[in-house]
């Protein structure tokens, strides 16, 4: 390379590298953020050298020109920048563009490792100032909590009885390649010993290692190649627990007992101070959620739980190897208990060198068994065999009995302080995971369980036209064919391939159970819930395949006997929402539910669908009919005297129930949540929640101390009626009025609008994502291209890829506006029968539901997010790519309009111009984004544009330009991350 040309290159490694305080648009950052800004400088220079030893100068000068116009894009709305552009990414070989689009997505990827490692910083700094608890910490509830006068034994008792439950499910927005987070969290690992001490040497050294890091990264392919299967799935959900769950679930444990006061005693002295149960449990849908996936079947769900298994007792077994290697202690110096002694001689060690080392024999010995059950579960080889064979442990809760007979003998002979580094931890974990690791949910739609019924009934010549029925005789049949001794199911009849795969689930159910465990599998999620019978018939299949057992026997017919899945409703859209009450109703006023119900400790689960009911009537409607299932749910189950657990389906996306889990709990109706609740990590989410063990860890914190406060905090109504406040049930009849002005708005658009569905398809990537291969799901239930058909997951994905982030925020505006507007009417109307006649009052109570209202101050908070990262100037770019230009037009400008009517009420209602005013630290991430995402978007298009040319026959197809569509679309995820 010429000394001109690297010259050059090293000042385009320079403005890479400072591209998040280029432009005008991004604010100062403060002085506790300048180290966030040495380490985006340090990896963007890390990235430059890298990119001139493998690409050259020329595509330095390619990328500093895109960023360039594109901040001048940005910051002048410049049409000469638009149209310079345009040319600028026309002019690029299918090499540069690549090379391009790579050097901005991984620059996305390496500005989130900062971010993340600056949180961290920030929060250790907070710590060691002695500063007050923040909100979301646990020290902040208990001290709130405290404060409300709910005191130690009430919170206990709140733990002794909880379940906290985040389930990892897979869906078709996951664009992490296992191989890039590996070497992402090594360049995190890096960059956060930085923070400490280091010589000269040490720091040159670091700086070395980085280097070769993003090298790696570099050279790791980004973009999968071929379809994910089901296993690939599960494999990269396991991942997320090596580097977070195993060790930061069971810290957090600690923390909290610490908290509370609570510690290890010995088996004979505990009491009330007993350390806490299990409370939170990890859960998945990967490998058992077959609803619309006809990938997974009962063979994946056997291939997750064998994955998991290994998963957790290759842990274990490190763990126990490890211990050995310290609990060095000679019985000629310390006393230790006759159960540990007797542990010690069952051992197969027989050395005479560890003849006083009681507790090292012992746990060679538990090594050896824990060997043992690994093979018996399913492990191909174990890593480090053992001394000598031994008997399999029949189960978990016999591992943990022996760690807790080393606990006993330590804590009895002055050992304490070799409980805790390694010992508790470990016994934490055992009671957390089992043998199972997360309880493996089973998911499918209505629809299937009625078609295999219908077979079934068919050709038991039982009912010829079983799907015909109507609700009350289906009910009937279901209730008498529960009662009976015999079943449907016959080995010598033969069956469609979808009933005999749908019984082979329910059988492997059963076989997972005995294996690993009942915590295995103990959930049966039913999409589609619209009725009674799509309950029962699960019930039913359930009976026929050995997992529900009725009585027999005078006066006991028709009653169940023993049980083994909870068969749990998810309602979805918004119909479904509005009938749950009622369904709940109906089906537990049946005695064999009801007595079901009383066996799963009169405890019953309600799934909610967060992503269909957006889909269904946006974003408003959608929250607001979750609210309001949500009380007549609590209302139903008090009068069943049952109590209920919510499961929530919440996406990445704001506009599929995303945004800050702390805040949504908090921000739900009073007696919701009561101690129980599960909700998914999804998409996106998943990586930047859990691909830091820090940041795993607060967010798993954050979880738990939200559900404490929305558990047993007074309502929040009470607080706001005593401070002068509107009166709760105001507020809702308010919020009624504008759902559904917001669900007119929404559904006039999306679902009444000629042409609607065109412009989707074109002014977004959503045809180009579901080529991509990021997950085993299809982004579509059916082949066609109605919006009704296509899964909610990648709709919402879609519209953030362009910018428009629609589904968060699309007909807010429009009602308010009709709201407020109606204020004003003439005399006459409906407003003049209202206390709140004008403008000015509706105005003001709008301004109280924000102050006093979590509901509502949630509801804008995550409104006031989506619409920091929408950007109608760059959805414009891609609104060219729709070909019929009065529909472009006509659909845009409505799309426009009712982004200020939106932006403008959210303005009036908060009284700040500003967006994310209240949370400037996430207001200066965002827009730092924009200089490495905007670049990014504008490749897309240009990308978009030569694609589509292609496939209508005017240039012959590049698998090149695909590849580098498929690369903006990881790129831009990375950027915006709450995606999936």
């Amino acid at each position: 390379m010429a000394k001109s040309d690297s010259a050059s290159s090293r000042r385009s490694v320079r403005t890479l590298a400072e591209a998040t305080d280029a432009t005008a648009t991004a604010p100062a950052l403060p002085l506790k953020d300048a180290p966030l800004k040495e380490d985006i400088r340090l990896l963007g220079r890390l990235l430059g050298d890298v990119l001139r030893e493998q690409e050259g100068a020329e595509v330095f000068a390619v990328v500093e020109t895109i960023r360039q116009t594109a901040v001048r894009f940005r910051r002048d709305a410049d049409a000469g920048a638009g149209a310079n552009l345009d040319k600028l990414l026309k002019k690029l070989t299918r090499e540069q563009t690549i090379s391009v689009v790579r050097a901005f997505s991984y620059f996305s990827h390496l500005a989130n490792i900062a971010e993340d490692q600056h949180h961290n910083r920030r929060r250790r700094a907070h710590l060691m100032a002695g500063s007050l608890p923040k909100s979301g910490s646990m020290a902040h509830a208990l001290t709130t909590l405290q404060a409300a006068g709910v005191g130690n034994a009430r919170i206990q008792e709140f733990f002794r009885n909880a379940l906290i439950s985040p389930v990892l499910t897979a869906h078709p927005t996951e664009v992490q390649r296992k191989s890039i987070l590996d070497a992402q969290s090594k360049i995190a690992a890096l960059l956060a010993a930085r923070d400490l001490p280091q010589t000269p040497r040490e720091r040159q050294e670091n700086a070395t290692l980085l280097h070769a890091q993003v090298a790696t990264l570099w050279q790791t392919r980004m973009l999968r190649y071929s379809k994910l299967t089901v296993a690939d799935e599960i494999e990269n959900a396991l991942s997320y627990y090596r580097i977070t769950f195993l060790r930061e679930l069971p810290a957090l444990y600690q923390d909290i007992e610490a908290e509370l006061g609570l510690r290890h005693a010995p088996r004979a002295r505990r009491g009330a101070n007993a350390l806490l149960p299990p409370f939170v449990q990890m859960g998945s849908w990967i490998g058992g959620d077959r609803d619309g996936n006809p990938n997974v079947n009962g063979d994946t769900m056997s291939h997750a739980l064998l994955r998991q298994s290994a998963t957790i007792l290759d842990f274990y077994l490190e763990e126990v190897h490890a211990l050995g290697a310290e609990l060095s202690v000679s019985s000629l110096l310390v006393t230790v208990s006759a159960a540990l002694q007797a542990l010690a001689d069952r051992s197969p060690d027989s050395s005479a060198h560890r003849s006083d080392e009681p507790y090292r024999r012992a746990l060679i010995g538990m090594y050896a068994r824990l060997a043992a059950s690994a093979r018996n579960l399913g492990a191909i080889a174990v890593a480090r065999a053992e001394v000598a064979p031994a008997p399999a442990y029949d189960s978990a809760k016999e591992f943990s009995e022996d760690l807790q007979v080393l606990i006993d003998s330590l804590m009895a002979n002055h050992g304490e302080v070799l409980v805790k580094p390694r010992l508790a931890t470990l016994k934490r974990a055992v009671q957390i995971y089992g043998f199972h690791l997360a309880t493996l949910d089973l998911r499918q739609t209505s629809d299937v369980h009625e078609k295999v019924l219908a077979e079934l009934f068919a050709v038991a010549q039982v009912e010829p036209r079983y799907a015909e029925l109507t609700e009350a005789k289906k009910v009937a049949l279901l209730l008498a064919e529960l009662a009976k001794p015999r079943l449907l199911h016959s080995p010598y009849q033969q069956y469609s391939a979808q009933t005999t795969s749908e019984l082979d689930v329910l059988r492997a159910a059963r076989t997972i159970r005995q294996r690993y465990g009942a915590r295995a599998i103990r959930n049966y999620i039913i999409s589609h819930t619209e009725t009674v019978s799509d309950l029962l018939e699960v019930l039913l299949l359930q009976r026929e395949t050995g997992l529900l057992s009725m009585a027999q026997g005078a006066g006991s017919e028709g009653m169940p006997r023993g049980f083994e899945l909870m068969v749990i409703p998810l309602f979805e859209t918004i119909p479904d929402l509005r009938c749950a009450a009622e369904i709940m109703a109906a089906f537990m006023a049946l005695p064999p539910v009801r007595k079901l119900i009383a066996q799963q400790g009169d405890l019953q689960e309600v799934m909610l669908g967060y992503s269909d009911s957006n889909k269904d009537g946006g974003f408003l409607t959608s929250n607001w009919e979750l609210y309001k299932a949500e009380l007549a749910l609590v209302q139903v189950f008090e009068r069943a005297g049952a109590r209920l657990r919510l499961f929530h389906g919440r996406g990445g996306t704001v506009g599929r129930g995303g945004g800050p889990s702390y805040e949504a709990i908090r921000a739900q109706p009073q007696g919701t949540v009561n101690g129980q609740i599960r909700l998914t990590e999804q998409g996106e989410t998943i990586a930047s929640k859990f691909s830091n063990p820090e940041i795993g860890r607060r967010n798993l914190e954050l979880l738990v101390a939200a559900t404490l406060e929305a558990s047993l905090l007074p309502p929040v109504a009470d607080a706001a009626g005593k401070s002068g406040g509107k009166h709760l049930a105001q507020f809702e009849r308010v919020m009624e009025t504008l759902s559904e002005n917001a669900y007119q708005g929404y559904r006039n658009l999306v679902y009444g609008t000629p042409g609607f569905t065109e412009y989707f398809f074109q002014s977004t990537p959503i045809a180009e994502i579901a080529q991509l291969n990021l997950g085993s799901r299809p982004a579509s239930r059916t082949a066609s291209r109605r919006i009704e058909d296509l899964r909610a997951i990648p709709w919402g994905f879609s519209w953030g890829q362009c910018r428009l982030l629609l589904p968060g925020w699309y007909g807010f505006g429009s009602a308010v506006s009709a709201w407020l507007d109606d204020g004003d009417a003439p005399a006459g109307k409906a407003a003049a029968k209202s206390e709140l006649r004008t403008h000015k009052q509706r105005l003001e109570l709008l301004r109280a539901m924000y102050v006093q209202w979590p509901f509502f101050a949630t509801l804008l908070s995550n409104m006031d997010m989506v619409l920091a990262k929408t950007d109608l100037a760059m959805a414009s770019r891609y609104a060219t790519l729709v070909t019929d230009r009065k529909l472009r037009k006509t659909i845009f400008s409505r799309i426009t309009a009712e982004h200020e009517r939106t932006v403008n009420c959210l303005e009036a209602i908060s009284g700040s111009a500003e967006r994310l005013a209240a949370n400037p630290l996430l207001a200066r991430s965002i827009k730092n984004r924009f200089a490495y995402l905007d670049p990014l978007n504008h490749l897309q298009v240009e990308l978009l544009k030569r694609h589509r040319a292609s496939l209508n026959g005017d240039k012959s197809r590049d698998e090149r330009v695909q590849r580098g569509i498929h690369l903006s679309i990881n790129g831009i995820a990375a950027g915006l991350r709450n995606t999936g």
